[in-house]
């Protein structure tokens, strides 16, 4: 490539002049190609330490002139042939201009000024990619791509200096960080390190400093232990390889792709080496930080942020710490945590009248969320079960008039005697209110509300019920989104009333099981608003959809807000607040268990080990975060948790789950089975009591199961709160991210094994491939598929994995993802003829037609060319010549020839049925046939139809049927397979071709194809003479198979009056055609020749012999362009009989009347031993696939750089 002119002072230091004349020097850097000894070593050790651009480009153009000691680099090159290039166009083009000029000065001015209208004009029709990545990190990435062999869609992030341990050798060298990759890369000496690591498949990553490590980055995948040391940075190194692993994990769980933000602040100056991709993860990083700190929208971008302070009017201070800016909100932290929070919205809004005063100065108007207007409880129907009646039915219905739209459950259905009737209780309530509305008074009511430790405290002593509902909007941050989004929620019961898909059928299954104690959920008004959110949040968000536990955690929300509200509530749930607790696998509750289960081991050593050994943290913590205590504890001390929860998120539930434990240490240490621990705390937490609570009492289901003779001491929610801040406050949201997405590795690449090993079970057993090669063939195919995420697909593939769906197939790959797998794992290579067979393969996989083929379909493909005898392989390779695995494009004819085997379908069953039999467990071979039968138009085709549209609900039945079908004995046999016409024949011989090109034996297969094509052309001849014997339509071979065959007699006859010479093509092939029997089939024909070529006593002839009769007498067509054969001549003719006339085909012509059985093809075959050794031959795929590995590989090998004898 053409380079700006830079000065070179030392032109020969490490270089090596090849090539000179008066203006320019060509370079080759020393060490590079051939020889170099010694100082070559050298020479790449500095190159790869220093990093040197001389790694890309070893060859360089200089420009001199005679009388200066200044060289400028005008060129460089990666190869011999590109700077070859750019020396020609230099002298064919400058040289004569340059000997014109009288001035050296004028020379080196003429040719700058060349070298940048070069590089102008190149760059002219280059369209600019958004952020321009700095020079120096281009080279780099230029780098990355040619060591690690990466394509251009794999874009580099960062790379940084540091040593890789090999063993207790450290092998200095640079480490790259892609966006899908971890790659690093060392030469010192002659000896070269490359590794590459996928970031989805790292299982841990952590920071530690050992004796053995200084401080060092820990990478572990399943296979291999990576140490990374001596950074410069090794916390700006660690925290970016967390950002891309944590990408990688949200592409397994999700399938989630990377897509770079364009739309990036413009630096106001260019950084050096810091690429666009960085600055775009570090905005991400902040943006993320941002968004949890003050609960704001998912959508919400940080513009900035700066140190200042806040004056504060509670306590007339200026607080310092920092002010973060984004679109919609400006916001403050302190820099003492809980000294003072602030968010101000910048939406406009006509201020509401507050009981507290807010300073004036602020931008945004304040929201008081209890004046918002709503029918008071006056409004509402004294008797709420009445209005139970126009809800019974799912008809649409405005959502304004429904009770729950205005007000929470609890106030339709609590009794109607004051507060102050309630005595102690109710004097407590009244406090808190008071109590509260002071606060209100001094720090503000509404968004704008100063958070302090005030704030905290008054939390902690517990919200009063008249403002639960209200203070859980705010805190969760739901209360923004509900104010920008108006009309959302309506909009969404509307569109999702009706609708029926999985998610609406378990949600109804769990409807009447959410706080069935409840009077509330005792009655249809309560189940109805239950239904509408649930199901309006499935429709919003159908990736979760529905997970059990989410009817528990949104009854309760109901129970203190409106439906809006609590739709809200739980969008902040769901989405922020417990990040993926909802999805179908648990998974966010599956990382907080392994946070719980590592701060037991920190907090609580001694009880640690036990509780490992009972196995009971993982039976108790997915049930406690779930629902938020709200299942396993009385609901009036459960939401003064949640009350904490809102405030301060996950570190609340995981401080009470340890002083649950610590409180039990003595019993559980006494446990000795899981049962007897769960007992203990089950009965512990069923004595968890409010005792302020104004609420009437409400029967706790869990604790009728567990009640004992002696029940325990109760214990009151808010000492127990006042505990697990006292002894576990040390807890930070920091610490919690951190070891969060250490967890998250673990478990999802624990799901993903999981995931493995049942699909590898779902694998029929024989299939042939061992649990290893499935496993292995699993891993390769994984790659597959999400590589094509990496580089350019991520939007089709997005789409087409579902993680809801079974695992099996979660991953799928379409045709080129299949083609370059089959390329590099079949056993049936073929030349350049291996795309054109891939791609007939993937269309007789693709039993559905949606252009996507899953794993056992994959497997199913494969076992079939490498598993199983002659007959079974030999039947794959016939069906992939035969629709629909031919296509129209590959062959002119390939539709009529489709049409021509399926004409008279109602006779028999459909031949094309059996496509697919090799593919599908024996049980199932007569399933499809008989579906077939049933009819495109059938009522379960239907059904299917609906319900992938998700206009209709499934029918189970037709799942059953299929699988009662699939139970079913069957027995298919090879006579099911439809026959072959000439053209499809012609294809299958040129396929064969392709495949012994590569062979060993490749001159005996050759011959002994040609023999056997020569055979079976005769024999289609023959067969189709017996057509015209008996005066039938021209393309009517398939419907021949209706007819039975001739009597037994009749063979035994015509085999009797064969001569002695039996292995005579002319009788194999015709037999005597003037005998006057009964005219045979073809199949009857070569059921004698089948007979003779698997060694029946009436074969005299050797197979030596027999070949070389056979070769004498081949059909013209495999001589005129259409095979590639050296046996055949030119002027061959069919000689059938006596009454036959010599019939020569024109290159081109095909005669449609044509046709071959596979039975016939199976039997020519058997005459040849070689043939038959070559197809049973084994092949073992283990070889193969540590080949196609080759991505996640890790070696360490000698380099181009490294000499057999070191010179001077």
């Amino acid at each position: 490539m053409w380079l700006s002119p830079e000065e070179v002072l030392v032109a020969n230091a490490l270089w090596v002049t090849e090539r000179a004349n008066p203006f320019f020097v060509l370079q080759r850097r020393r060490g590079h190609g051939k020889g170099g000894g010694l100082t070559g070593l050298l020479v790449g050790t500095l190159d790869v330490v220093l990093d040197s651009s001389a790694r890309v480009a070893p060859y360089r153009i200089l420009h001199q002139t005679q009388d200066s000691q200044i060289y400028w680099t005008v060129a460089c090159g990666s190869s011999r042939k590109e700077i070859t290039k750019h020396w020609e166009w230099l002298e064919n083009n400058l040289l004569q201009t340059l000997s014109i000029f009288d001035s050296e000065e004028d020379i080196t001015t003429f040719v700058k000024g060349k070298i940048h209208g070069i590089i102008a004009e190149e760059n002219k029709n280059l369209q600019p990619q958004g952020d321009e990545d700095p020079g120096k990190f281009k080279e780099a990435e230029l780098k990355m791509r040619k060591q690690f062999g990466m394509p251009e869609g794999e874009k580099l992030v960062n790379y940084y200096s540091c040593s890789y341990w090999k063993g207790r050798v450290p092998r200095q060298g640079w480490l790259y960080l892609t966006v899908n990759h971890l790659c690093f890369y060392s030469f010192l000496l002659g000896k070269e390190v490359n590794l590459v690591v996928q970031w989805v498949d790292i299982t841990r990553l952590e920071k530690n400093a050992t004796l053995l490590f200084p401080e060092s980055i820990h990478v572990e995948t399943r296979d291999q232990e990576l140490f990374f040391s001596m950074f410069l940075n090794i916390g700006e190194t660690f925290k970016l390889m967390e950002q891309l692993a944590n990408l990688a994990m949200r592409q397994l769980l999700d399938s989630e792709g990377f897509l770079e933000d364009k739309a990036l602040p413009r630096p106001i100056r260019p950084h050096r080496n810091i690429s666009a991709l960085k600055r775009d993860l570090d905005a991400r990083a902040k943006n993320e930080c941002y968004r949890a700190t003050f609960r704001l929208p998912r959508d919400e971008q940080l513009d900035g942020h700066t140190g200042c302070t806040l004056w504060t009017p509670f306590n007339k201070l200026h607080i310092p710490g920092q002010m973060f800016i984004s679109n919609n909100y400006i916001c403050f932290a302190s820099k003492e945590e809980d000294a003072c929070h602030l968010i101000i919205p910048l939406r406009e809004k006509t201020p509401s009248k507050q009981p507290g005063g807010i300073v004036g100065s602020r931008k945004a108007s304040v929201v008081d969320p209890s004046t918002e207007s709503s029918p008071s409880p006056q409004e509402v129907s004294e008797q709420p079960t009445s209005l139970a009646s126009p809800l019974n039915s799912h008809q649409s219905f405005c959502v304004q008039e429904v009770p729950t739209a205005s007000q929470g459950l609890l106030k339709l259905f609590q009794k109607n005697s004051p507060v102050e009737d309630l005595g102690a209780k109710g004097a407590k309530e009244k406090m808190k209110e008071e109590s509260w509305h002071i606060h209100f008074f001094e720090y503000g009511r509404g968004v704008c509300m100063y958070r302090t430790a005030k704030t905290r405290a008054l939390v902690l002593k517990g919200i009063p019920e008249s403002l639960r509902g209200e203070l859980w909007l705010l805190f969760s941050g739901a209360w923004n989104e509900m104010e920008t989004h108006p009309g959302y929620y309506t909009e969404l019961v509307e569109k999702s009333t009706g609708k029926y898909s999985l998610a609406t059928e378990e949600i109804e299954r769990d409807l009447h099981r959410s706080m069935p104690e409840h009077p509330a959920f005792q009655n249809e008004l309560g189940i109805a608003a239950l239904r509408r959110v649930l199901t309006a949040y499935a429709f919003r968000n159908p990736t979760i959809g529905y997970c059990q536990a989410m009817n528990i955690v949104t009854s309760v929300l109901l129970l203190y807000g409106s439906e809006e509200e609590a739709f809200w509530l739980l969008v902040a749930l769901c989405e922020r607040m417990l990040p993926d607790y909802y999805n179908t696998r648990v998974v966010g509750a599956l990382v907080d268990q392994g946070i719980f289960e590592e701060l037991t081991r920190d907090f609580l050593p001694q009880l640690s080990e036990k509780m490992q050994d009972l196995g009971v943290i993982s039976s108790i913590s997915l049930s406690w975060f779930l629902t938020l205590f709200l299942s396993v504890m009385p609901f009036e001390s459960a939401v003064v948790i949640v009350d904490c929860f809102f405030y301060e998120g996950i570190k609340v539930i995981l401080q009470v789950a340890l002083a649950v434990l610590d409180a039990n240490m003595e019993q559980l240490l006494g446990c000795s089975d899981e049962g007897e621990a769960m007992t203990v705390l089950g009965r512990y937490l069923d004595n968890v009591v409010n005792k302020q609570s104004v609420s009437p009492p409400i029967p706790h289901l869990h604790a009728l199961l567990t009640s004992g003779d002696d029940p325990p001491a109760e214990v009151d929610i808010f000492e127990l709160l006042k505990v697990s801040y006292e002894k576990f406050s040390s807890l930070r949201a920091e610490d919690i991210e951190q070891m969060r997405f250490k967890q998250r590795l673990k478990v999802i690449q624990s799901l993903e094994d999981t995931a493995k090993r049942s699909v590898v079970r779902a694998i029929p057993v024989d299939i042939g491939f061992s649990i290893e090669e499935l496993e292995d063939l699993y891993m390769v195919f994984k790659a597959k598929h999400l590589a094509s995420q990496y580089w350019g697909c991520s939007r089709m593939v997005a789409s087409r994995r579902d993680p809801s769906l079974p695992y099996l197939e979660q991953y799928r790959i379409d045709a080129s993802q299949f083609q370059e797998l089959f390329a590099s794992l079949t056993p049936w290579a073929c030349g350049s003829h291996t795309p054109v067979l891939a791609g007939r393969m993937f269309r007789l996989l693709d039993k559905n037609k949606d252009l996507l083929i899953n794993f056992k379909e994959f497997v199913m493909g494969m076992s079939g060319m490498y598993h199983g005898d002659l007959t079974e392989k030999l039947k794959v390779l016939y069906k992939l010549h035969l629709p629909p695995a031919l296509s129209p494009e590959e062959a002119e004819s390939a539709l009529e020839a489709a049409h021509y085997f399926t004409e008279d379908s109602s006779s028999e069953a459909s031949p094309l049925a059996s496509d697919l039999d090799l593919f599908l467990p024996w049980e199932a071979q007569e399933a499809l046939p008989q579906e077939e039968q049933e009819g495109s138009g059938s009522e379960d085709v239907q059904e299917k139809k609906g319900e992938e549209k998700g206009t209709g609900s499934p029918d189970y039945r037709h799942y059953l049927r299929m699988w009662a079908k699939e139970k079913e004995v069957q027995k298919e046999t090879i006579k099911d397979l439809p026959k072959m016409n000439q053209e499809q024949f012609i294809e299958l011989c040129k396929t064969l071709y392709n495949m012994f090109s590569e062979d060993p034996m490749e001159q005996d297969l050759y011959h002994a194809i040609a023999t056997v094509a020569s055979l079976l052309l005769r024999i289609g001849e023959v067969g189709k003479k017996f057509s015209a014997r008996t005066v039938r339509k021209p393309r009517d071979c398939a419907t021949e198979e209706d007819e039975p065959p001739a009597p037994e007699p009749h063979q035994d006859t015509a085999r009797e009056r064969q001569p002695p010479a039996a292995g005579d093509p002319q009788a194999k092939g015709g037999g005597d055609m003037h005998l006057g029997k009964v005219p045979q089939e073809s199949q009857v024909v070569v059921e004698a020749g089948s007979g003779e070529g698997q060694g029946s006593p009436s074969q005299p002839l050797s197979d030596d012999e027999t070949k070389d009769d056979m070769s004498m007498s081949s059909y013209s067509v495999v001589s005129t362009g259409s095979l590639p054969c050296e046996d055949l001549a030119d002027d061959t003719v069919l000689v059938g009989g006596e009454a036959c006339s010599p019939t020569v085909r024109i290159g081109g012509t095909v005669d449609t009347d044509w046709c071959i059985s596979f039975e016939q093809i199976l039997a020519s075959i058997l005459t040849e031993s070689v043939l038959v050794n070559f197809f049973e031959k084994r092949v073992d795929i283990g070889l193969k696939i540590k080949d196609q590995k080759k991505v996640e590989r890790q070696f360490s090998t000698a380099s181009d750089h490294e000499q057999p004898g070191v010179s001077g």
